[in-house]
């Protein structure tokens, strides 16, 4: 039997080479070829335990010759795993092992950044922040790369936790992040509103939204979590989604929408259709945008390739041998 070479990334080969310019441009060349239907991605599947859940996101990208998946596991408190295979297309064997950690955590931030660059503003100056974990970081990081914020408004429970994220986000991306007194704070005179969150419950109120603002909502894929309220969407012109396949099985902001009659699951954009040409993205200044994020597999190859096509250029990674598969139809 013939032996092929995977190449195996670790998670500290994937921190050398991944960056945010770099996620950006793959993560909008993925919702292109989706939106342009040349791509198909498939909506999360769980495997449910007690206290954890195996997710697996699977999709194919012609363009690129490969059809991958990704399977990732978090056990609260104790390990997490996370990996990327990417395979060929047209041949069938395995061509990478990514661990993708931290490439799920910039390719996140890419898609709101992908999606502030479409519906915010140009002039957007002023963004409020709910969350500060380590999503938190990669969501600010893309926005400040698509539009030149001047102050981030953050706001969360612990006030420590809240302060560092701002020391450090300050530092590290040279805006003035400072910490918001209240969530209405947040909200009022920022351009831009992010949510990365685990919350189940709406963190604002949709009357305290003015006129062009840009809402992103990416920490909620599950029904049974809510970051906005139903004012929020009622108030919303324009409501784009990654994937309306994806949102009508994950999407908790928007069920009660739906429920009420202010929406149809099918009739939503997709940000993929926007950066296509598909449909119209922002139309005018005053309008309220609102994206929901849900998270592609599709944006996961994507990505993934081109850091594979980097560690191969610079040499980082490992060769395992793996015996090539059997052709379809021979015997054993």
């Amino acid at each position: 039997m013939k032996n092929v070479l995977v190449r195996y990334l670790s998670e500290a080969d994937v921190r050398q080479l991944l960056d945010m310019p770099l996620a950006l441009r793959e993560v909008e060349r993925a919702f292109a070829a989706h939106g342009r239907g040349e791509a198909v991605d498939t909506p999360r599947v769980r495997t449910r335990q007690p206290g954890a859940h195996l997710h697996v996101l699977q999709a194919a990208a012609p363009e690129l010759g490969l059809i991958g998946l990704k399977a990732y596991y978090v056990v609260p408190g104790k390990a997490s795993t996370s990996l990327i295979q990417l395979i060929d297309l047209a041949q069938g064997h395995l061509v990478a092992l990514v661990e993708a950690d931290w490439l799920g955590r910039v390719r996140t931030g890419a898609a709101t950044g992908v999606a502030a660059a479409r519906l915010a503003r140009e002039d957007s100056r002023v963004a409020g922040f709910f969350g500060y974990g380590r999503q938190a970081v990669a969501q600010l990081e893309a926005v400040c790369a698509v539009r030149p914020l001047a102050e981030v408004k953050v706001h969360g429970r612990d006030t420590a936790a809240v302060r560092t994220f701002c020391d450090a986000m300050s530092a590290r991306l040279g805006v003035n992040v400072r910490p918001a007194a209240s969530p209405e704070e947040t909200v009022r005179g920022s351009d831009i509103v992010v949510a990365m969150t685990r919350a189940s419950e709406p963190l604002f109120d949709g009357r305290w939204l003015e006129p062009g603002q840009f809402v992103a909502a990416a920490g909620g894929n599950s029904l049974d979590r809510r970051e906005i309220d139903l004012e929020t969407v009622r108030r919303a012109d324009l409501v784009v989604v990654d994937s309306r396949e994806i949102t009508e099985r994950e999407c908790g902001d928007l069920l009660p929408a739906v429920e009420a009659g202010l929406l149809h699951w099918q009739r939503l954009a997709e940000l993929g259709e926007v950066v296509a040409g598909v449909r119209e993205g922002r139309r005018d200044a005053e309008q309220i945008t609102l994206f929901e994020s849900h998270g592609m597999g599709l944006q996961d190859v994507y990505t993934a390739a081109q850091v594979l096509a980097l560690a191969r250029e610079h040499g980082l990674g490992t060769d395992l041998p793996m015996q090539a598969p059997v052709r379809s139809g021979a015997l054993d």
